[in-house]
C-alpha cells in the first residue's frame, strides 16, 4: 500500500511542476524604431546673390559653386546688371537668383550663406556699400516669419527690382507670402529706377528656364 501511495505522490508532483520554456535567443536583426527619425523633407528656397567689386561674374559663379556643394541648384536665373540702391557712388551690381532644395532649417541655411560669403572673399563695409559678394535668403518654402533671423520672406524683397526680376524669370508664378501679390504685380508697381537689365545667361549647370 505504501509503495502505491508513493508512486501516486510522485506522479502528482510531476503534473504540478511548471514546464520550462526556452528563452528566445537574439536573432541579430535590428527592430525598426517606431519613432519617426527619418530625414527632413527638402523644401524649395530662393537665394539672391549680388556683387559689384572686382570680377563680379567670377564672384557670383564662385558663390554658386559653393552653394551647389551643400544644396542642389534647381534653377538659376540670368545675370542682371543693377544700378546701386541707397549709396549711389559705387559700381553697378551684378545679380542672380537661384532656386535650391534645402532639407535643413532657415537658420541653418543662413549660416551656410554667410560661410559662402566668407569663402568667396567678402570684406566688411558699410550698409548698402560695395561688396565682393552678397547672398540673401529671399524666400524659404513660402514661410512667413516676422521675428528671429532670418526674417522670411526677405523684408525688402517686394521693393527690389534687382531681386524680383531674376526671380520672375525662374518662377513667374511666385507670390509674396506676406502680401499674397504675384511677382509680376510687384514688378509693375515699382518705379523704373534704379534700372535693372538682363545682360547674360548663367552657365551654372543647373536647369535654366526656357525663354
Amino acid at each position: 500500500m505504501k509503495s502505491r501511495r508513493r508512486s501516486k505522490r510522485k506522479s502528482a508532483e510531476k503534473t504540478r511542476r511548471p514546464t520550462r520554456t526556452r528563452s528566445s535567443k537574439p536573432t541579430g536583426r535590428k527592430r525598426k524604431s517606431s519613432k519617426g527619425g527619418g530625414r527632413r523633407r527638402a523644401r524649395v528656397a530662393y537665394l539672391g546673390l549680388g556683387s559689384n567689386l572686382g570680377d563680379r561674374r567670377a564672384h557670383l559663379e564662385a558663390a554658386l559653386r559653393e552653394i551647389a556643394g551643400f544644396a542642389p541648384l534647381r534653377k538659376v536665373s540670368s545675370f542682371y546688371q543693377t544700378e546701386p540702391v541707397g549709396f549711389r557712388d559705387q559700381p553697378d551690381f551684378w545679380n542672380v537668383v537661384v532656386e535650391i532644395s534645402w532639407s535643413g532649417t532657415p537658420r541653418g541655411l543662413l549660416e551656410k550663406t554667410r560661410r559662402v560669403e566668407r569663402r568667396v572673399g567678402r570684406t566688411s563695409t558699410f550698409a548698402n556699400g560695395p561688396r565682393e559678394i552678397d547672398v540673401d535668403i529671399l524666400d524659404f518654402a513660402g514661410r512667413l516669419r516676422e521675428t528671429g533671423d532670418p526674417i522670411l520672406p526677405h523684408p525688402r524683397l517686394s521693393g527690389r527690382r534687382f531681386a524680383l526680376a531674376p526671380l520672375a524669370e525662374i518662377n513667374p508664378s511666385w507670390s509674396d507670402p506676406r502680401s499674397g501679390r504675384g511677382v509680376a504685380d510687384l514688378l509693375r508697381a515699382l518705379p523704373k529706377a534704379p534700372r535693372v537689365r538682363r545682360i547674360a545667361p548663367c552657365r551654372s549647370g543647373a536647369r535654366s528656364p526656357r525663354r
